[in-house]
């Protein structure tokens, strides 16, 4: 039965054609403004690392008092002196610092050129902690750390720039005009946002080139690639002053797995200030933060504001378009008020007509939904109109897009018809054919 109600929905796409098409374009250009803003928001908004970031947590300590501070908030980073203060302390499972670091890859074998290289400063425990994927090899230890050694893990495009994609383990390159060797290749990764690194960056940044050996960076004397933020007068001359400094460019981020280890850590950091508080060094109340991967997402308003915006606007407009639709659907439904009147008076029940209005609906938005992908597909190749590029470039037709563009336009156009539908049910055979 359901061909056959499939076959008349098909058949009815013929009947009034200015009628049909005008409920096509609707559902069509409706669903497509809906599905081009959603493929923007879905590529800001998702988990960057849904495994784990419930167990990863990014430590803020106020530095800079009541007077200087971020609205009464600690700043986004660390000085140099309570970064290395956490990780000396140890009281996370994992931890690590990273900073933004930029170099350039010195000419050599066919290159007669020099590279720029831009990457992160990181501990051992970064690769595990945010489980970075290895085509060669692995990442360094925390006996590396310690050693301050000259190891690098690069990603597979630089490797494939420096070594032709071959496995580059043990390969030596020279990077800022010292040699490093190579002990790991990464297989892409990149997650978007850069949930580790908001504060240099926006969270949607190119795949970084390469990752080296923080304490190693510390002894070169290397400045952030990214933010650098001070408050008061600034007085240092030498790098030694400068970490000694308030200000902040380091990132710290741990693991910690239960409710317990959370509250323990938290515990830890307040008694950390209290005590730079008591020593002199601060001169206010402790005054600490402790995010989890999706917290700090939120604080740190990742989500562009005209994502969210033009996502509401959408599907707003696409409500107007379900609107019109309904009145659509209701003129062609009652135009065929006679025929349904003479199938009732044949014996067909008001299901069987309900049955039929609906599947025809589901027809139109089925042709609404062909109009829609097309749609779609050519305005996210054009987001870029309204988005910047590095978030414009997340928007992509891939297959789930697809199949949500067809269910949507389906359900909502066969929602839409509930009403026309229950209103052709209802027809009173016997005045149908009376006045017929």
């Amino acid at each position: 039965m359901f061909s056959y109600y499939l076959q008349l929905g098909l058949r009815s796409l013929r009947r009034n054609p200015a009628l049909t098409a005008l409920m096509v374009m609707a559902i069509g250009f409706g669903v497509a403004a809906s599905m081009i803003t959603y493929s923007v928001f879905r590529a800001v908004s998702g988990n960057p690392i849904p495994g784990k970031s419930a167990q990863l947590f990014t430590p803020q300590v106020d530095g800079w008092g009541p007077q200087q501070n971020l609205k009464g908030e600690p700043a986004e980073a660390l000085a140099y002196i309570d970064a290395m203060a956490l990780m000396r302390a140890h009281e996370a499972k994992r931890q690590t610092l990273l900073y933004p670091v930029q170099l350039s890859v010195m000419p050599g074998g066919n290159r007669d050129l020099p590279l720029n290289a831009n990457g992160y400063a990181v501990t051992a425990d970064f690769f595990t902690m945010f489980e970075v994927p290895f085509r060669f090899g692995s990442g360094w230890s925390a006996q590396d750390d310690d050693a301050r050694a000259s190891a690098v893990v690069i990603s597979g495009e630089l490797n494939r720039k420096l070594f032709g994609g071959a496995n580059s383990v043990g390969r030596t390159f020279n990077l800022g005009g010292h040699d490093y060797h190579v002990v790991g290749v990464t297989s892409h990764w990149n997650p978007r946002p850069r949930f580790y690194d908001l504060f240099s960056t926006s969270g949607f940044a190119d795949e970084p080139d390469i990752y080296m050996v923080f304490n190693r960076a510390l002894d070169l004397q290397m400045r952030s690639g990214g933010r650098n933020s001070c408050r008061g007068s600034i007085t240092y001359t030498s790098w030694q002053g400068y970490l000694q400094s308030n200000c902040v460019w380091i990132t710290p981020w741990v693991e910690l797995d239960s409710a317990a280890e959370v509250a323990a850590y938290r515990r830890f950091l307040t008694n950390y200030a209290a005590d730079q508080q008591r020593a002199g060094r601060f001169g206010w109340a402790a005054n600490v933060r402790l995010r989890d991967v999706m917290q700090w997402l939120e604080y740190e308003h990742v989500v562009p504001p005209e994502s969210r915006i033009s996502l509401a606007v959408a599907l707003g407009f696409f409500l107007i378009c379900l609107v019109n639709t309904i009145g659509l659907l209701l003129a062609k439904f009652m135009r065929r008020a006679g025929e349904i009147g003479v199938r009732r008076a044949l014996g067909a029940t008001r299901r069987e007509i309900y049955t039929q209005y609906l599947v025809e609906a589901a027809t139109v938005g089925l042709a609404g939904g062909v109009l829609g992908l097309l749609l779609t597909a050519a305005g996210v190749s054009g987001v870029g109109i309204l988005f910047q590029p590095e978030i414009a470039r997340l928007a992509r037709l891939d297959l789930s897009l697809v199949g949500l563009t067809f269910v949507v336009a389906i359900i909502a156009t066969v929602l839409a018809a509930f009403y026309p539908a229950w209103r052709a049910a209802h027809v009173q055979p016997a005045w149908q054919l009376k006045s017929s």
